[in-house]
């Protein structure tokens, strides 16, 4: 916490107790909203907790988060839930005592969410086995099931609880979480029969109808429709966006099966829950003379299915009262406002009694039987401080739970202080503040309070109202400051009453309760007839519910506000007996927006929380107190006497401490164990100083810090060099000395093997052999011959290679032929042949024959032209080769035909004698051409025409030939 002051300009003051302005109701309320601003939602007034609503998710309940605050002092970090938590449980380990922490705040400032945080940091924190994550399951899920069935939506709140929770958590002496048990607290039974415009009944009865399976409503009768349920429609807000009907549904069934109830159990609780709807249904009509008569009982049926009663049986205990005279029983008819009564009565009875038996049942799955000792941790979820435009009843009994809490808190807080203070040997100071004992016994003193009187009109004969009570409590509380009425009240004050209204001055302000259903909602009666008819039921739960043994009392029970006084009472015992811890729950606007802080509304809410008495109390005497160890661990810096290290005992060290700073005597006292500072602005002052030193002193601190690093550095990176060095020489030494070994090994195999050479293979000198051939073999690879021809340039073999080597000659030659031949062109091969046959006529008869074996044949094809007329002329198209060549030649031949067959029969040419029209080009010489024209005429001539061509001209009677 210290170290956060630095930031209290930003941040405000984590713990109101150091705030500097002195009990500052206003500088309380801008501390809270500058932190509200920043999403710092939590702040301390010593280990009270407060907690504003911030109304949207935020990053700070983690795993990460929770294991931050394991085992933490409680002030070293920021304000979290979480830390109070852990610092419940140490507490209860180290001092082996029984503790609780106590949530309140109205509806809808997140009491059941800090419960169920508080519940989910256990889970975690806790030492863990197969049978303690089994109750921490059940524990977990205890809550879904208890909101399901004990919330509901309010005007001010989506999911507002409509009873009050005690949970003890039970641990063993290891602080493995080992059991639990649940006290529950005045539900409001009157919202299973009515709610106001803008809010719901609980929850279960929407998850039931919404997310309840087809085969599950069918057997219950129901439908997917909540309209359709006169208990369900009269707040005309069924389907509300901030809940998932459906969803919450499958959560609760499952949550169920975690808390071990069985098929049957459920199966059971349903049909009672089914039961309450189809009652409502249940509607009646007068006859003749005002009674009230059952024409349609569709819905009755269901009711008697489900319960287990005979139907005709039902019929009668909600259409007729039955009254005992003497020795016997008469059936008085209801009209139809009295049935209507019965009905909804008896609906409260099953709901009431179904949640009661529901806690109880998981109570007997957190039960822990072993008898060793346990030590608990409570957790009060409690109603807060109601407020409504109509106050009723429930918002009484409420307001007075508030009014003891106030009074046990205010009790407690002075009580701890005070004994702190006589346990360090420092003077108690008298703390004022307002004793709320005064409005608590004018609610509950014996025979002279509120319930009392209320008590006496509800068992008196005669027809008690509402108003009567109201003039009794005239008559009997006239002149108490903090009650007045209409007829009490004086003219001004008349213009805010209502003649049927009386106003309380509560700690928290004034509230004003209409006195309607205040009779009827004490008395709660059932009648006993209807009892009866309960008791006759087969369905397991409702025969728990109404045990046959509650017939045979003749006495008549208690009113509601009695049993609420004695389990508050019996409560006050309980949480007494325990060390206590705070969470006040504000809400920081009521429109349930981000972001938005109500300064109006959080003030009226630190007033009725009695915030700011409470910060009385912690700042009445010494706002600051810490053990000497802490304090000097912190603070030593400060005093050259204590730095760096204090050799004596702590509170020596804390006293040099304190006069080096020159503390004023009136600002500080001495105790047992801890020091206390009366003002805050001494703390600030010492802080402040501390900030300054802290940086010099970080500044020291770093600078031989990183000296010490740098020489440490180099001394690991001198010694691990040489270290290194060290290894790689001898690494390379080793290296060395079998490179050494190896060659020595290789020459002496060497050189016997050069010996032994042309031995026989023996070991000494098969790899000097190997070598010689693997040498030969790469030199024989860089020197092949290139063709077929060379002879000369194959390597001359070892004689060990001798063989190998000729077979390898053969081989190269064979291949080489064979790319040889595998290239030979279909010309290339003509020209061979032609060789071939060259050699046969030539070869040793021509002397120039060998001389032309090497130059390839000049290409002497021969094509041939003639013309399409009579005439004998043929042109031969020869290939020219040297320009100085005479090129084509024209010939006249007689036997045209029988040449040219020849020709082509013996040059396998045929293809090559064209056939033309008109005229025939021929070359003279390379690059010279000439042209021979063909025309017919009288007679057959050649002859040299004008532009240079031969003309041939042949007469017609070839061509007519």
């Amino acid at each position: 916490m210290e170290g956060a002051l630095i930031a209290r300009d930003r941040v405000g003051i984590q713990d109101f107790v150091l705030l500097d302005a002195h009990n500052s109701e206003t500088a309380f309320l801008d501390n809270l909203k500058k932190r509200f601003t920043e999403d710092l939602i939590y702040t301390y007034i010593g280990t009270l907790l407060i907690s504003v609503n911030p109304y949207k998710e935020l990053d700070i309940y983690t795993k990460k988060q929770m294991d931050l605050y394991m085992g933490v002092n409680f002030f070293e970090l920021p304000p979290h839930i979480y830390a109070l938590a852990d610092n419940v449980y140490h507490t209860m380990l180290s001092e082996a005592n029984n503790n609780f922490i106590l949530i309140s705040g109205e509806s809808g400032a997140g009491k059941t969410e800090a419960s169920k945080k508080i519940l989910q940091y256990y889970a975690v924190s806790c030492p863990s086995s197969t049978l303690l994550d089994t109750v921490r399951d059940r524990m977990l899920m205890s809550n879904p099931v208890l909101e399901a069935f004990g919330n509901a939506k309010t005007m001010k709140n989506d999911n507002s609880s409509r009873f009050g929770k005690y949970m003890d958590i039970q641990f063993d002496c290891q602080g493995d979480a080992v059991g639990g048990h649940i006290l529950s607290y005045l539900l409001e039974k009157s919202r299973v029969v009515h709610q106001n415009h803008g809010e719901r009944n609980f929850h279960i009865f929407y998850q039931l109808v919404e997310g309840g399976e087809e085969d599950l409503l069918r057997h219950l009768g129901l439908e997917k429709d909540t309209k359709r349920y006169s208990y369900l429609v009269q707040g005309e807000c069924s389907n509300v966006s901030s809940i998932n009907d459906k969803n919450d549904w499958k959560t609760v069934k499952n949550a169920l099966s975690v808390i071990d109830f069985d098929a049957n159990d459920i199966e059971h609780l349903f049909g009672i829950i089914a039961s309450v709807l189809h009652l409502g249904n249940v509607h009646f009509d007068g006859d003749t003379k005002g009674y009230a008569t059952l024409n349609t009982n569709a819905a009755l049926r269901w009711v008697s299915k489900l319960l287990g009663i005979h139907v005709q049986v039902l019929h009668e205990a909600l259409t007729f009262r039955k009254i005992e005279a003497k020795s016997e029983e008469v059936l008085s008819p209801f009209t139809v406002d009295h049935a209507i009564y019965a009905r909804d009565a008896l609906a409260k009875a099953i709901y009431g009694r179904a949640f009661t038996w529901l806690v109880n049942r998981i109570n007997e799955s957190l039960e822990n039987k072993d008898s060793g000792r346990k030590t608990v941790i409570g957790l009060l979820d409690i109603y807060g401080f109601e407020v409504f435009s109509v106050n009723s009843f429930e918002q009484f009994c409420i307001n007075y739970c508030n009014e003891k809490l106030q009074q046990l808190f205010i009790q407690l807080t002075l009580k701890a202080e005070q004994e702190e203070y006589e346990a360090e040997g420092i003077g108690w100071e008298p703390v004022q503040f307002f004793n709320n004992k005064i409005i608590c016994d004018l609610v509950e003193e014996k025979h002279r309070g509120i319930i009392s009187v209320l008590d006496e009109e509800c068992m008196r004969p005669g027809d008690a109202t509402d108003l009567t009570f109201l003039d009794k409590l005239e008559e009997k509380m006239g002149n108490h400051p903090h009650f007045v009425t209409y007829k009490l009240a004086d003219k001004k004050t008349r213009k805010s009453l209502e003649r049927g209204d009386f106003r309380l001055l509560h700690y928290a302000g004034e509230v004003t309760y209409c006195v309607v259903g205040f009779i009827d909602k004490n008395n709660d009666l059932l009648y006993k007839n209807i009892k009866d008819v309960m008791r006759l039921s087969k369905n397991p739960i409702i025969q728990q519910c109404f045990p046959a043994t509650e017939g045979d009392s003749r006495r008549r029970p208690e009113t509601v506000a009695t049993q609420f006084k004695n389990s508050l009472l019996r409560l006050t015992e309980i949480l007494t007996a325990k060390e206590a811890w705070y969470v006040r729950c504000l809400k920081s606007n009521d429109n349930k927006q981000p972001g938005k802080f109500d300064e109006v509304l959080v003030r009226h809410q630190v007033k009725y929380l009695g915030l700011m008495e409470h910060l009385r109390v912690r700042r009445a005497g010494f706002a600051y107190r810490r053990r000497y160890e802490v304090f000097l661990k912190r603070y030593k810096a400060l005093c050259p006497a204590t730095w760096p290290h204090w050799k004596g005992v702590p509170s020596d060290g804390v006293e040099k401490l304190v006069q080096h700073l020159g503390y004023q005597p009136d600002e500080y006292k001495m105790g047992k164990t801890k020091i206390f500072i009366r003002y805050a602005r001494t703390l600030f002052a010492t802080e402040d100083a501390f900030e300054i030193c802290k940086h010099e002193l970080a500044t020291r601190i770093q600078a031989k810090y990183k000296g010490y690093r740098a020489k440490g550095e180099f001394r690991k990176q001198k010694e691990a060099a040489t270290k290194i060095e060290t290894c790689w020489r001898g690494v390379q030494a080793r290296k060395e000395r079998d490179r050494r070994a190896w060659a020595v090994k290789i020459i002496k195999q060497f050189i016997k093997g050069y010996i032994t050479r042309r031995e026989a293979k023996t070991t000494d000198n098969s790899e000097y052999l190997a070598f010689v051939r693997q040498s030969y073999l790469n030199r024989l690879k860089d020197n092949l011959p290139k063709t077929v021809l060379d002879k000369t340039t194959w390597l001359t073999p070892p004689p060990v290679m001798t063989e190998t080597s000729e077979i390898l000659r053969q081989l190269h030659t064979r291949m080489m032929v064979r790319k040889y031949v595998r290239g030979i062109t279909p010309q290339k091969k003509a020209q061979l042949q032609q060789k071939v046959v060259t050699s046969g006529i030539f070869k040793g008869k021509k002397d120039s024959y060998p001389s032309s074996i090497a130059v390839p044949f000049v290409d002497t094809r021969i094509s041939a032209s003639l013309s399409n007329l009579g005439d004998s002329v043929m042109i031969l198209h020869v290939a020219l080769n040297d320009p100085k060549q005479k090129g084509d030649m024209i010939l006249q031949c007689d036997h045209l035909f029988e040449a040219l067959t020849k020709l082509a029969m013996i040059a396998n040419k045929q293809n090559n004698i064209k056939v033309v029209q008109g005229s025939i080009k021929f070359e003279i010489q390379a690059g010279k051409e000439g042209g021979v024209d063909f025309s017919v005429g009288q007679e057959p001539m050649i002859y040299k025409g004008k532009n240079g061509h031969l003309m041939v001209v042949s007469d017609y009677f070839h061509i007519s030939a």
